[in-house]
């Protein structure tokens, strides 16, 4: 079953809302005379919030490229022996959360293809929507199939398209390709990072001593000392080989569509978009929602960890003191352990932690980044009653949710949203909060301070900045057949 239909257990809440999860994050390394490998490792790590469900390298001394990929997080998947064997000049890497293909260690990435012009890797982050098609074409061309994602048919893709350059060859199968990707390619000698012509998902490029990188976030590249030079542009290709940097257009960006989720939850508070922190531009957003939606209270809270900037912009704008409400356990979930029942009960408590002493008889406003299908969310609400609270007023940065995402996050299908199917008041007397606000979309604009043209809105609007009336038929066939 493919990532749009895909059911989760509850242990998969992230941030303060279940099923809103990263996309993947990808980098990679050219630095001859260093040790790549290492570099990655250590830009995957500063990734690891994209992706925590599998992780791969694979690196190219000139003459073989190399590949090491497995379940689980960066830590758990290398250490010194895996690294030592992961020889070259130039690396690639990619820390994984399942879309599109099940969640398995086939579906791990990088990924490897081979065509009569040799062999590439590739990392991928998105979604692409025309997959079901090009897979069928490349299966009648006599390409089979290991695994169940649109990666290893873009790699195929790749390889399969005409050209003599694996520049000619990237340019013909970008142009067929159709959704969201930043992709990171391997060669045998060179490192090729690729944007799609919208710019769904983020891509930058930076210089490490005489070295490049090229990744998902700016904090991957602050965690390894290399500094920031520019975004990656919508519709381009950069190459780096032994004769530098090289620039390709591959197509005209007609439109911009960067996930507006970048902002509001996906990047780490530390990194940049657009020339701006994103810890900044949280804040922003809290003050928006004090300015949208005052309320008499003791203290402002926020849900940790994607909340917290938010809270703090939020607590200075009202005049309302900051107080730390919950404390959360940053490290539920990242075992192979599997708790036995009477541990699963306790559900979001592995997760949060009340402080009843500080929320006793308090008024709070609550602030959170996003409320999904609202299954985490009540938890904390009653985790918040039984220590105390008197009043709850529950604020959101995002506006309310009403359509599913086909570029790459897993947002649940419409009818699971709860703002498809209840009212803000509904929402509310569900929820059994005093009071609750949404963020306005023009508010959230306005924090961000971009214009709505440069966004992939369609999470809160419904109009997909391309058509996917097909992955909609599919994702309705799914739920049909179960």
């Amino acid at each position: 079953m493919s990532g749009f239909a895909r059911r989760y257990n509850e242990g998969d809440s992230v941030g303060g809302e279940s099923f809103l999860r990263e996309s993947c994050g990808v980098c990679g390394v050219y630095n001859p005379g260093e040790d790549v490998a290492r570099l990655t490792f250590f830009a995957l790590f500063a990734l690891q919030h994209r992706g925590q469900e599998s992780s791969g390298i694979a690196t190219a001394d000139g003459r073989k490229i190399r590949l090491h990929a497995g379940m689980g997080l960066v830590s758990q998947v290398f250490d010194e022996d895996i690294l030592s064997r992961l020889p070259g000049d130039i690396a690639i890497g990619h820390n994984r959360y399942s879309t599109m293909g099940s969640s398995q260690p086939a579906n791990a990435q990088p990924m490897k293809a081979e065509g009569e012009g040799g062999e590439v890797a590739l990392g991928h982050n998105g979604n692409i929507t025309n997959v079901t098609p090009l897979r069928h074409e490349l299966e009648i061309q006599g390409y089979r199939f290991a695994t169940s994602t649109d990666s290893e048919v873009i790699a195929k893709l790749i390889v399969a398209s005409p050209g003599k350059t694996w520049i000619d060859k990237t340019k013909y199968a970008c142009n067929r390709l159709q959704g969201a990707f930043s992709l990171v390619i391997l060669t045998l000698d060179t490192l090729i990072g690729v944007r799609d012509t919208m710019g769904i998902r983020p891509l930058c490029l930076g210089r490490l001593n005489g070295g490049w990188v090229i990744t998902s976030e700016t904090c991957a590249l602050a965690h390894i000392g290399a500094e920031f030079i520019r975004e990656i542009e919508p519709g381009e290709i950069v190459a780096i080989n032994a004769d530098g940097v090289s620039s390709f257009s591959y197509a005209k960006s007609h439109k911009k569509a960067l996930c507006i989720f970048e902002y509001i939850y996906f990047a780490r508070p530390d990194s940049i978009i657009n020339g701006r922190l994103l810890y900044q531009a949280r804040e922003a957003m809290g003050a928006r929602l004090a300015q949208e939606y005052p309320v008499d209270a003791d203290m402002v809270i926020g849900v940790p960890d994607s909340a917290t900037a938010a809270a703090m912009g939020y607590a200075r704008e009202a005049g309302i003191p900051l107080r730390e409400g919950l404390i959360k356990n940053r490290y539920v979930g990242r075992t192979f352990i599997e708790p036995d029942q009477r541990i699963r009960d306790l559900g979001v408590k592995l997760k949060f932690n009340p402080l009843p002493q500080v929320l006793e008889g308090k008024r709070l406003v609550v602030v959170d980044d996003s409320i999904v299908r609202c299954t985490t969310t009540p938890r904390i609400i009653s985790l918040l009653r039984h220590a105390g609270a008197r009043e709850i007023h529950l604020r959101i940065c995002a506006p309310p949710i009403r359509y599913p995402c086909f570029f790459g996050v897993d947002m649940a299908t419409r009818w699971e949203l709860i703002a498809a199917r209840k009212s803000v008041p509904e929402i509310r007397d569900f929820l059994g909060v005093e009071s609750l606000g949404y963020t306005s979309l023009d508010g959230l604009l306005k924090a961000i301070n971009l214009p709505r043209e440069y966004f992939c809105l369609a999470c809160f609007t419904g109009e997909y900045p391309i058509p996917v009336q097909l992955e909609m038929d599919k994702l309705a066939l799914e739920i049909v057949t179960g």
